[in-house]
């Protein structure tokens, strides 16, 4: 437990100790945001702010857990994943930066590249004997996917990754709610790890998992040290994609698929404000929202962007809430029977 402590404090210092010479360099290279004209227009104020500030997030991720992880498959697994998409992030970042427009990568080569990201993940969990089989609490069924599971993958890790990017559109907003649901993921596999044995003969999978994840909030919140509003500096689809990457891999790993949708409520939410606005619109030619996705629509009726920061905050601390309650009173009987 002190190494998954250490991991946490050790990322936070270093995210903010470098987080203001890392910012500098990006507004003396003149990497700033790209406003959507579509968007709210009180947002372009922020026209320039210095983006990409996701590689600082992963920097500050990889340092402590590299350094203090046991190399097991299945954190390596989360920490690929999650770098892979942060690979994917920087790429449409920094195509929007030499274009200088609010457009980067196509959305299907972003699927194209997650697919292959799924593809190895895929391979892995295979190979790692993984349950294709899919819990659901309460209930306490076991859905038979087979290779089915492996297609899940791909919307799992879309998914995610897409959700947190939409999220990201408020200052804090997406680090906020990356820091409640990776921290939600991390107990989990404390808990998992604790569980796993007597002391000396705990599996290290687990312990390894909450490494990553201390590193992961510890990064994070060194970030939202710089991203509060109003914002020196936003993550981008490089710090949103790593979140979500590492969101997705979590779920994966820690055989919880069907709470992601809980602890990734948020992002659900987000994701199915744009489906349904653009699916409205199309078929009956009415908006269902103000603007989608859905904190933009709170922006046009009026409300501060800390107001709906704190309010999607407490949200997602509710939703995460209750994924580790029924984590805990349900998901070992699951693991027992594997």
């Amino acid at each position: 437990m002190v190494r998954v402590l250490v991991a946490g404090v050790l990322a936070l210092l270093i995210s903010i100790a470098i987080g203001p010479r890392f910012i500098r360099y990006l507004r003396e290279r003149e990497y700033g945001q790209q406003i959507r004209e579509e968007g709210p227009s009180h947002h372009f104020s922020k026209q320039g702010t210095p983006t990409m500030g996701g590689l600082l997030i992963v920097v500050a991720m990889t340092i402590p857990f590299l350094a203090l992880n046991g190399y097991t498959t299945n954190a390596l697994l989360v920490f690929l994943v999650a770098t892979c998409c942060a690979a994917i992030g920087f790429v449409d970042d920094f195509a929007k930066l030499t274009r200088k427009r609010s457009l980067g990568l196509r959305g299907r080569w972003k699927l194209v590249l997650l697919a292959a990201i799924t593809v190895a993940a895929s391979y892995v969990t295979h190979h790692r004997h993984f349950e294709t089989k899919v819990y659901i609490p309460v209930v306490n069924g076991k859905i038979p996917l087979s290779w089915g599971w492996y297609v899940l993958l791909f919307f799992i890790i879309a998914g995610a990754a897409n959700g947190v990017n939409l999220t990201d559109g408020i200052d804090g907003l997406a680090a906020g709610t990356g820091i409640i649901a990776v921290f939600t993921f991390t107990a989990m596999a404390v808990i998992a790890w604790i569980r796993s044995g007597a002391p000396g003969h705990r599996d290290q999978k687990y312990l390894d998992l909450a490494i990553l994840g201390a590193a992961l909030i510890g990064a994070i919140i060194g970030f939202l040290w710089y991203n509060a509003w109003p914002a020196e500096v936003f993550m981008g689809d490089t710090g949103a994609m790593a979140i979500g990457g590492a969101l997705a891999a979590f779920a994966i790993v820690l055989k919880v698929e069907f709470l992601l949708l809980l602890i990734g409520g948020i992002f659900l939410i987000e994701a199915l404000s744009v489906i349904i606005q653009v699916f409205s619109f199309k078929r009956w030619g009415r908006r269902v929202f103000l603007m989608a996705p859905i904190h933009h629509h709170f922006e046009m009726k009026a409300w501060s962007e800390t107001k709906i920061m704190v309010r999607f905050w407490i949200l997602c601390a509710i939703f995460c809430a209750l994924a580790f309650a029924l984590y805990y009173r349900y998901y070992f009987q699951f693991f027992r029977g594997r």
